[in-house]
């Protein structure tokens, strides 16, 4: 159920889901890693997702994490480990996105760009984004805050990483990327938004994970969405680093 109410309850309606969010297990086998470059993003839904720094005051996430006419706040720990929750100023979701994509097997651009209301702290660096087109085979780096057990928040809210190999279970893609292990490696819920990297560009926004956490996982490549993203982001006096 959405919350119905104003600002200041929702701020601390989200403030109860943050302190709730602690050090634990987060991408299925994968390791804790440096967040400087990635943040979560809470909805007034009770939602969780990971959200990647592209500018000082911009986050770019997946379209589904920021959709729906929620409220949404951008969430990470202080120096001292206390929560933050910034409001967020502006939001623009891609015009391809479709939320019923998946149930009528259509296509759709999973993505979002979120400005908040107050620049975050020097910290969190912007991450490069890189207009590589994997190929099957390769090895790409999945991050992200999700849980790693099936429907448990308590298992979310530690930022780690895992190495997946690219498959194209439907031939190559212009739009998306596939990532599968052999055994049980992947993406979970509150892992969508996060970084799909290679050499330190992040190249795709994690979107679906199908089935059990640690299957299949599918991200929207940013290269063919280049020119949405630095559109937008010029809108609001900023601009990507691109690699």
């Amino acid at each position: 159920m959405a919350f119905r109410c104003g600002p200041r309850r929702l701020a601390a309606a989200l403030l109860v889901l943050a302190l709730r969010v602690g050090p634990a297990e987060a991408v299925v086998g994968g390791v804790a890693a440096p967040a400087d470059g990635a943040v979560m993003v809470l909805s007034s839904q009770g939602g969780v997702c990971t959200g990647i720094v592209v500018a000082a005051d911009a986050v770019l996430t997946a379209g589904h994490c920021a959709a729906g006419g929620l409220e949404h706040r951008v969430h990470f720990r202080g120096e001292a480990g206390e929560p933050i929750l910034v409001e967020v100023a502006a939001r623009m979701v891609h015009p391809g996105y479709d939320s019923g994509a998946i149930a009528g097997r259509r296509r759709s651009v999973d993505l979002a760009l979120l400005r908040t209301a107050t620049p975050l702290p020097a910290r969190f660096a912007p991450a490069p984004l890189s207009t590589a087109m994997p190929r099957a085979g390769e090895s790409l780096t999945l991050s992200g805050y999700g849980a790693d057990r099936p429907g448990d928040p308590r298992s979310t809210g530690t930022f780690r990483s895992v190495a997946l190999p690219v498959i194209e279970p439907y031939g190559p893609s212009r739009i998306l990327v596939w990532l599968r292990a052999a055994g049980r490696a992947g993406g979970c819920q509150g892992d969508s938004g996060g970084p799909v990297s290679r050499d330190g560009g992040v190249l795709a926004v994690t979107a679906w994970i199908g089935g059990a956490c640690g299957g299949l996982t599918q991200g929207v490549l940013l290269a063919p969405q280049r020119d949405w993203l630095d559109r937008t982001l010029a809108g609001w006096g900023r601009a990507a680093h691109w690699v």
